[in-house]
């Protein structure tokens, strides 16, 4: 297989398992990965809710968000993710999206707290982006925004949503579906009584632990049968992207797209 349609096939089961994560806005939110063939980036289009992506949807954009191939738009904000990629050549993957938990714990003055294993992901701390609650659609404004993730894996986007990056796209997909679910663990228990974190050096032992490739590979796997399961898998290919380990549902070969 190609390394451009692996990744497209990528960027695909990467916004299906977003909007079976809680992620979906209408059409709204978008997924794109560096392109590994040459300068640039593959991106989900415009108009497309993140469940309707199939590979054959993804635009390729030059490194300044000008359309290449494809035949959907391209979304306004393409900025954040070109802008992202140029400030940052260890990040192979950007997601922007709307999930409630995360916009609404960055409408308040709320911080991330170490409650459970999941959360030690975010160790480091997230950070923040409060300079306008607008489109981000202008190069300056999209240089503002990578600057204010500095060297983080999370921007929060106040009045906005989030920008999640990281070294592949099932990194951050990952990393954005662990964000979500550690905001509502804190949500839930912030009505339970006061939060009773684990101390950074607790976060630094259990880490190297909970969070390795190896267990990524797994991950992925298992949410492509959890799309396919939730029958948000058709027009998908029936085997596993770009080397991940084998997709053992996908045996029935039932994926005819809008099933």
């Amino acid at each position: 297989m190609a390394a451009g349609q692996a990744l497209a096939e990528q960027v695909a089961w990467a916004c299906r398992m977003l909007a079976l994560g809680g992620h979906g806005d209408i059409t709204l939110g978008h997924v794109s990965a560096r392109r590994a063939d040459g300068p640039g980036l593959l991106m989900k289009p415009n108009r497309l809710g993140l469940e309707e992506v199939g590979p054959e949807d993804v635009l390729t954009l030059d490194p300044d968000g000008g359309k290449l191939a494809g035949d959907g738009p391209v979304h306004l904000e393409a900025v954040l993710h070109t802008a992202v990629y140029k400030a940052r050549p260890d990040v192979g993957a950007v997601i922007h999206t709307h999930p409630p938990f995360s916009t609404a714990f960055g409408a308040t003055d709320a911080t991330l707290a170490l409650l459970n294993h999941d959360a030690v992901l975010f160790r480091d701390g997230l950070a923040y982006f409060d300079q306008t609650a607008e489109l981000i659609v202008r190069p300056e404004q999209g240089a503002a925004v990578a600057a204010a993730l500095a060297a983080k894996k999370v921007l929060v986007m106040r009045g906005h949503g989030v920008l999640v990056v990281g070294p592949t796209v099932p990194w951050a997909v990952y990393t954005a579906l662990t964000l979500e679910r550690v905001i509502e663990i804190q949500a839930i228990a912030r009505t339970l009584g006061a939060l009773e974190p684990m101390t950074p050096a607790m976060a630094d032992k259990v880490y190297p632990d909970k969070y390795r490739d190896e267990y990524l590979e797994t991950y992925w796997a298992y949410l492509i049968r959890r799309v396919r399961r939730a029958g948000l898998a058709g027009g998908m290919p029936g085997g596993m992207p770009s080397g991940m380990p084998g997709d053992p549902s996908a045996k029935d070969g039932a994926d005819a797209r809008g099933v």
